[in-house]
């Protein structure tokens, strides 16, 4: 009798759990309901909306006038696009390699000291990734103007001509490629700083008793083992320059003559001239552009298991 009862109250329990399933199955779903909704309303919606944007000309009134891909032939065959993909594309070879090189070396420098000017040195390249671009970019045309600058005032001082470091087709990219490099160089050294302190001191160690010296010990062990941290900044990189807009909006506006005019800054122009639709298309060219290489990029720095 005992054991028959325990089985009853059992029987029950189960079925009492069966129906109590649901009411907790649905609980679930509203407690996650808040973020489909908010991810419907703020980006499944936009992207539809932009992607049917692209085959439109539409200026933000009135209705949607179809046009296909006439927006995305006229991008394809526009010498603006492309000279607008050649800066960023010129920017980011003089940024992210030079970048990536220092980094990795500064920060396998850090990582083996503890002294208290390993510190300071890591607070002083942070301060400027920390610092508002604004800030940073006044301070920069400060250096850099072609009549009142300091740089130019110690290249007078020397007997050297001035140079028009924003005011020229020349040098407006390299001095707004060093502007970046100034600025984003802390973000690039926190990245490398926690790849190289993941590396075995015992490899050092094996490495120090075959004989190898500081540059082979970079070359051979520490480049190799930070591909991975080496794969994503170059990716995280590759996809700021190509957004890469204020800036140069700051320090030359894309002059001169377009010299400094970024594929971002392009971009701008379309929406500031409520040209809706092409800027869609060229959002959307960019996002193929920059998958691209982001893949080329992880497939050349991937690790070997």
């Amino acid at each position: 009798m005992t054991a028959l009862a325990g089985s009853r109250t059992g029987l029950r329990r189960a079925t009492t759990t069966r129906r109590r399933l649901p009411r907790q199955w649905w609980a679930g779903y509203l407690l996650i309901l808040p973020f489909f909704v908010l991810f419907a309303a703020f980006g499944a919606y936009p992207l539809i909306f932009a992607i049917q944007l692209s085959f439109t000309d539409w200026h933000g009134s009135g209705t949607l006038h179809w046009i296909g891909l006439s927006n995305y032939t006229y991008l394809l065959t526009n010498s603006d696009f492309w000279g607008s993909l050649l800066n960023s594309g010129a920017v980011w070879l003089l940024i992210v390699p030079v970048q990536t090189v220092l980094a990795i070396a500064v920060a396998a420098a850090l990582s083996r000291s503890g002294r208290w000017y390993a510190k300071v040195l890591r607070t002083v390249t942070i301060l400027p990734y920390v610092t508002p671009v604004a800030a940073m970019a006044q301070a920069f045309i400060l250096l850099f103007d072609t009549n009142f600058g300091v740089t130019n005032y110690i290249l007078a001082a020397v007997g050297l001509p001035k140079i028009g470091w924003l005011t020229t087709t020349f040098w407006s990219k390299p001095t707004i490629a060093l502007f970046i490099l100034w600025k984003s160089s802390g973000f690039a050294l926190i990245i490398m700083l926690a790849a190289v302190q993941q590396i075995s001191r015992e490899v050092y160690e094996a490495a120090a008793i075959d004989g190898a010296g500081p540059l082979r010990t970079f070359f051979s062990i520490t480049v190799p083992l930070v591909r991975r941290a080496t794969a994503f900044f170059v990716v995280v990189s590759t996809l700021g320059i190509s957004q890469m807009f204020v800036e140069p909006y700051i320090l030359t506006k894309g002059g001169p003559y377009t010299s400094s005019q970024t594929s971002g800054l392009y971009l701008y122009n379309h929406i500031g001239a409520s040209d809706l639709g092409t800027g869609a298309a060229n959002s959307f060219l960019l996002v193929i552009l920059v998958l691209i290489l982001s893949l080329v990029s992880v497939r050349l720095l991937r690790s070997e298991e």
